[in-house]
């Protein structure tokens, strides 16, 4: 089994992830850079540093909603839920990502020098 590298994301992706992730169920933000880390197979780290800030964007542009409970461990934490702008928002977001990577795939698979 190969080590895979940790990658930083670029610009924007962060919003993406977090909204893909909170629309899986109420999440609160510890668990969702867990669940980030997870699914990336260990690739991706977000720092709090980077969270909580990206967390509270989304929350104010509406995206996200946010209510304190309980934790597994019993302790108290805000809980992030996808709103209906933030449910659009995933779905804008996803369709432009997926027709960059499709452009990018376009651009890295092209023999170099030959004009189309």
């Amino acid at each position: 089994m190969t080590t895979q590298s940790k990658f930083d994301l670029p610009q924007g992706t962060l919003d993406l992830l977090i909204l893909r992730v909170v629309a899986l169920g109420p999440v609160h933000g510890y668990a969702i850079a867990q669940r980030i880390q997870s699914i990336s197979k260990e690739a991706l780290q977000v720092q709090q540093g980077s969270l909580y800030p990206a967390l509270h964007r989304l929350e104010n542009k509406k995206f996200l909603s946010a209510e304190w409970g309980p934790t597994e461990t019993g302790r108290e934490a805000k809980f992030y839920r996808l709103t209906k702008t933030g449910e659009a928002q995933l779905r804008t977001e996803t369709e432009s990502w997926a027709r960059l990577t499709e452009i990018v795939g376009l651009i890295l698979q092209h023999p170099q020098g030959e004009a189309s």
